[in-house]
């Protein structure tokens, strides 16, 4: 289960415009292969703004930052 954190800013980092596996534009489509590895992986960009993410894989699960959104855990 994934829960968003926001630490800056009012802005939900999972409604954004950007894939959080490789990055590139949802418009653009092609996503399935990023779905599918999402299942099994933290997410690697914020969806929001497009940032690199800072993230850390636990025993438990997964965080995943960005230094404007928050933290998202899974």
């Amino acid at each position: 289960m994934e829960t968003t954190e926001p630490t800056r800013g009012g802005t939900d980092p999972a409604a954004g415009p950007w894939c959080d596996r490789c990055g590139r534009a949802l418009a653009d489509g092609g996503h399935e292969e990023c779905a599918a590895a999402r299942r099994l992986e933290p997410p690697r960009f914020c969806p929001a703004c497009r940032r690199r993410m800072r993230v850390q894989v636990l025993p438990a699960g997964w965080t995943a930052t960005c230094v404007e959104h928050g933290t998202t855990r899974g």
